[in-house]
């Protein structure tokens, strides 16, 4: 059985013993969370498609902890003017493990 949840901007196929990134905030290690915004449930051949959502579908997730995304460099410059700018940045994102799907 899989689902394709809608975590704010971002749409993620699941399935149950997944570790998935999130962005979540506020979050502490054990906490219960319920992802209501189900778009697809499949199971065995069978595919339930919202519009846009799936009616009484849910996906229960345990936080695991929190942990970094990539360091993404911003760099800019203009040629012949001394004028250089870095910045760097690392999304925050919270692991979630899958422990049921509900449909």
């Amino acid at each position: 059985m899989y689902a394709v949840i809608r975590d704010r901007n971002q749409q993620t196929r699941v399935q149950q013993g997944d570790v998935i990134l999130c962005d979540l905030n506020g979050h502490k290690p054990g906490d219960k969370i319920t992802f209501s915004e189900v778009l697809i449930v499949g199971n065995e051949g069978k595919v339930t498609i919202g519009k846009p959502l799936v009616t009484g579908a849910s996906v229960t997730a345990e936080v695991i902890g929190d942990k970094s995304g990539d360091k993404v460099i911003a760099f800019r410059f203009k040629r012949r003017k001394n004028v250089r700018k870095k910045r760097g940045h690392r999304q925050h994102h919270t692991q979630v493990k899958i422990l049921a799907i509900n449909a």
